[in-house]
Formats: C-alpha cells, structure tokens, sequence
C-alpha cells in the first residue's frame, strides 16, 4: 500500500524551507543552532553521508518490513521523535501533536524535561506510550518527585541525557536572548509580528512554559532567573554515582542517552542500564567531538549484543536513518526533522513527516534488496 504525504512537500529539506517562512527567526536558530562555530552540524551530516550501502539486486524479496523491536515493544519503524526542549516555541502545542502522530504511527516519542507539556498530559495523548528524557536534578526532592510522577502517569522507557554538564555555547542563542519565555526585546517583537500565524496560534495557546518543572519554580520567578534555576536545580552532575541512585529508584526500562565512547557504554552497561543512545547532542554541546555514527560502528561491535545500542544526531532522512541502522544502530531518533514538520503544516506536520520517512525508507530498502530492518548491516560497503 502506498504511504500518502503531501506532494508540496516530499522531503525534510521542503518542510524545512517552509517551517523557516513560519517561525520567527530566534525561534528558529535555536532549533537550527550548534555550538561555537557550529562545525559539528556539518561534521555530523557529512559522517553520516560517507556511509555508503551496496544492493543485492538479484535477490528474491518478496515483501518490505520496517518492524523493529526495542525495549520490548515492536514498532512500526525504526526510527522516534527525540526530545527537544522548548518544542511549543517552535510551534504551539507541538509536543502533543508530535505525541498523538507517533501513538498513531506506532513509534516512539520522547517527551523533554524541558517540553512546554506537562508529562501527565502527554502520557494521557500517547495513551501511556512516550517515553521521557530526564535531566537529573540536582534536588533529591525533585528527582523523587519526578520519578514517583513517572511512574504515576505509566511510564516505562526514561532516557537519562549526560552529556549536558554544561550550557552550550551558542552563539545566535546570546545574541537573540533566548529564554523560556523569550526575551520581548525590539528584534524579538518584529520577528514575531512578521510570522502572524505563528502569533496568532501561540496567542491562543498560550506562552510557552517548561510545564512539568512549574511545581519546582519559584511562582513569581522572573525570566532573568531561568537560567540559574536550570543550572542550580534541574541539570545536576551525571556521573556513574548518580546513575546508579536512579538506576535503584527505576523498575522500568533505563536508557543513557548522549555517551560517545566505548568506556561511557561499558560503564552504562556495568550500572544495569537497558539501553544507550550514542549521540553528541545534536552538535550542540561540544564543536570538537566524534559525529557518532563512527563510534556507533565501534560501539556496537563491542556491546551491540549486551545492550540495545540506539543513535541520535545528524539524521535528516530515511537514507540518514538506513546509514546508522547498517553502521550498528537497533534504532534511530530524529528531533529537528519532526518540528519543521509541524512548524511547516502544524497538526498534519507529525503524521507528514512520519509518512515521509516512512515511504522513503520502504523504497531504499526495497532498491537495496532488504527485507528486513535487521539486515541492513549486510547491505554496508
């Protein structure tokens, strides 16, 4: 059966140029953004798209299965909706309609710490299915009260993010004063006056807020103090030791997400984690590191058979997406790809760039010969 997208609209590249027309400009660096001179965006890419995969053309393949299992759930893809904080300031309400597109869909969608929906609400849209990604506070007040409401709402899979030990350093960031709300300087108000359909619909829904951190906020906390509550409060040290503590406090599935050595893997697996994501945060941290798709090749060499061994950063594409399933990746995340998607076409934007994805991915592995998600590997030059 053919998968329906919109013909305007074929491909991420096309979703981005028009969620560009529909955003206001400090919105969109900060979802476009890397760190210092943002050399990683491309070292990312450009990994990516070195891996090159041969066909088998002469072999019998009779039907086309992107199914894969992870944590003990069989999706329809392999591929979920990574957290990205402040989703509802690219677009409003995006966290629920990337939500309910991926419980549609069959995939995965990871809620953020610092997501503008609450993780009550986004564990009643996905009928109990998201995932959650978690800074660990620094509070062990917080960190109890955050897991026992993880557990409360359902959920089962929580993705520990470490490679955040400090703020990245983003250059369009400073200069356009981003902060949970945004700053109302004079630049900030005419970017949002010249994108009225994005006023309009933030207007009705509401300004964006880090909703599940409210209960941890001061209620009159000023915007200026954001910043240091995210640092004092909510992105404490990640280290094996503090891993563990919530290893011992989560019965439910424990992913480490954001580890890029053979030793941080090897640590994860030794403290009784169920999964990592190999991912250097969407080059948003650190200029200078690996893209991960080549120490995924590693990673996964090593530990691929003693821990699901995930990856995120850099994917743009179902292509981008095969490349890491056939470098060792058992699944793949995507984040920006999905907010231009609803940037571009709102409430149809998750369903799009889904079916995107999905019917490229149907037609690669169709062309390589590949039956199966799983024998991708097979196909790698």
């Amino acid at each position: 059966m053919t998968i329906k997208i919109n013909s305007k609209y074929p491909g991420v590249s096309d979703l981005r140029a028009k969620a560009k027309t529909r955003v206001p400009k400090f919105a969109f660096d900060y979802l476009e953004g890397g760190s210092n001179e943002e050399y990683g965006l491309a070292k990312n890419t450009n990994a990516i798209r070195e891996v090159e995969l041969r066909s088998n053309l002469l072999s019998s393949v009779s039907e086309i299965s992107l199914e894969t299992e992870i944590m003990g759930h069989t999706y329809a893809a392999p591929f979920g909706i990574a957290p990205i904080g402040l989703q509802g300031l690219m677009w409003p309400n995006a966290p629920e309609i990337l939500a309910k597109a991926a419980l549609a869909a069959n995939i995965p969608y990871v809620l953020s710490t610092v997501s503008s929906s609450s993780l009550e609400r986004i564990a009643e849209v996905s009928q109990g299915q998201a995932w959650y990604q978690l800074y660990n506070p620094t509070k062990d007040d917080i960190r109890v009260d955050l897991i026992k409401r993880l557990k409360a709402a359902g959920y089962k899979n929580l993705m520990i993010t470490v490679d955040v030990p400090t703020f990245g350093y983003r250059h369009n960031d400073i200069k356009n004063g981003l902060s949970m709300p945004p700053q109302m300087t004079i630049s900030n108000i005419i970017q949002m006056l010249q994108r009225p359909r994005w006023l309009l619909n933030t207007a009705l829904a509401g300004k964006p807020e880090m909703v599940t951190l409210k209960p941890y906020m001061d209620k009159n906390m000023p915007t200026s103090e954001l910043a240091n509550f995210m640092n004092n409060t909510v992105m404490g040290k990640v280290d094996a030791d503090s891993l563990k503590v919530i290893r011992d406090m989560w019965d439910g599935n424990l992913i480490i997400k954001g580890v890029i050595s053979e030793a941080d893997v090897a640590s994860s697996i030794a403290l009784g984690a169920d999964g990592v994501v190999v991912s250097n945060h969407g080059a948003r941290q650190l200029d200078v590191g690996e893209a991960p798709v080549r120490p995924l090749q590693r990673i996964s060499e090593l530990y691929g058979d003693k821990i699901s061994v995930m990856m995120d950063s850099g994917l743009r594409s179902s292509p981008d997406i095969a490349c890491a399933m056939a470098s060792g990746a058992q699944f793949t995340f995507l984040g920006r790809a999905f907010v231009y998607g609803v940037a571009a076409l709102g409430d149809q934007g998750g369903d799009h760039t889904i079916n995107i994805l999905k019917r490229q991915l149907t037609q690669l592995m169709g062309q390589l010969r590949c039956a199966k998600v799983s024998d991708l590997p097979q196909h790698l030059v």
